[in-house]
């Protein structure tokens, strides 16, 4: 079978786009992936077996142009005639497009050429766009290209256009099916680690109770990831003189207001902000941490998705500490891996921290959740699901 990949932004990089499409080179099938070509590259690369094919580019010259043409609007006509030409040179069989922004595209030349469309929806998007307006810093023009009410519109239209949906959580699932679709639609394929994608946890002798419980963040820093609700419980902690320190291995729009927080709660001696880095050295402090973090606001968006990082931190033998966003609390929960603290209260994730100061504990946990890896949440069991999911869809268009 010979499959368009559709990916709304520059490749490489996206970890489950890569996992996706090595799956199906693996399983047999011919992928042709279309992304964005922001960065200006060239149109057409082979990696390994993948094709790829950007959009066009630009001259620097007409940069605001280049941009816009490379921005993933529902009806851009260069994504419509890169698509649409790679899917008749190539006799594509099936479309999977990544995220509800260029499924409309997917669907009118589905449409055309009489091929199954499927939808990989990594979030319930109309509501990150509502966390973003809420707690993100946002410009006039990015409030307006991105309203919140606009995708609810789109959204609802290509969820009953596509033929199949992929979700990334049960609790999608279920959002989705409250909505009215079938759950003969839906699949869900979490978007967990290979299972060779982390090495075992080189820990270095660390005295909890002399250097302080050290937590790590991996993840983009925009405001409702809840690192305000962190530094407010480090500053608990330090007024119960519980020495406990945190890493925040990414960046975001919230940063600096992070930073300032940490400076004006007097807890910057304990919250270090390394930006983002290479996988090395994110193994690295990975290696020196007692516990993973997820603090997430308990929105509707993170309702209804999951973290990557939850299933690193498990892979990697960490305990780990989250709110109680329903898909983290639920399997942090379900596999006795961690602690779940009360959505943005820093007092109740402060009683968590100091609940993991036990290295008996911390070890018992973080076994647990390796355990949980290795039997249920790693990609050759989601993987499994993806290949299958699409096979059937091609065998029912063929026949």
């Amino acid at each position: 079978m010979k499959i368009c990949k559709i990916w709304d932004a520059d490749y490489p990089w996206d970890v489950r786009v890569e996992k996706v499409c090595e799956s199906l080179i693996e399983a047999g099938h011919e992928v042709h992936l279309v992304c964005r070509n922001q960065r200006r590259q060239q149109r057409l690369e082979r990696q390994g077996q993948l094709n790829i094919h950007r959009l066009p580019a630009l001259p620097r010259v007409l940069d605001s142009v280049h941009k816009l043409a490379n921005s993933p609007f529902p009806v851009n006509p260069v994504w419509i005639q890169t698509i649409g030409s790679v899917i008749r040179q190539n006799s594509i069989d099936l479309i999977l497009v990544r995220d509800i922004l260029l499924a409309f595209p997917g669907v009118i030349l589905g449409k055309i050429f009489g091929i199954p469309v499927v939808l990989d929806m990594a979030e319930n998007y109309p509501a990150m766009l509502q966390d973003r307006l809420k707690y993100t810093p946002t410009s006039l023009l990015g409030r307006l290209a991105r309203n919140p009410i606009q995708a609810r519109i789109v959204e609802w239209l290509c969820l009953r256009m596509v033929d199949h949906i992929i979700v990334v959580v049960e609790e999608s699932q279920e959002r989705l099916v409250r909505a009215g679709l079938s759950p003969d639609r839906l699949s869900v394929v979490n978007n967990t680690p290979r299972r060779n994608q982390w090495g075992p946890r080189q820990t270095r002798g660390r005295d909890a109770e002399e250097e302080g419980l050290a937590l790590i963040y991996l993840g983009n820093l925009d405001g409702s990831r809840g690192i305000d609700v962190t530094i407010r419980a480090l500053r608990n902690l330090k007024d119960q003189d519980f020495l406990a320190t945190l890493s925040v291995i990414g960046e975001g729009p919230n940063l600096d207001e992070f930073r300032a927080m940490a400076r004006q709660l007097e807890v910057s001696d304990r919250v270090t902000f390394t930006g983002r880095l290479p996988f090395s050295r994110v193994q690295d402090f990975v290696d020196r941490s007692d516990v993973g973090l997820i603090p997430h606001y308990a929105t509707d968006a993170w309702n209804t998705t999951i973290p990557n990082k939850l299933f690193d931190y498990m892979a990697s033998e960490l305990p780990v500490i989250v709110s109680d966003a329903k898909p983290m609390a639920r399997i942090v929960r379900e596999e006795r891996c961690g602690m779940v603290f009360i959505d943005r209260d820093p007092y109740d994730l402060a009683r968590c921290v100091k609940g993991l100061v036990d290295p008996v504990v911390r070890k018992q946990m973080g076994q647990c959740g390796q355990t949980a890896i290795r039997r249920r949440y790693n990609w050759d069991h989601d993987s499994r699901v993806l290949v299958k999911t699409l096979e059937t869809l091609g065998m029912m268009h063929v026949s």
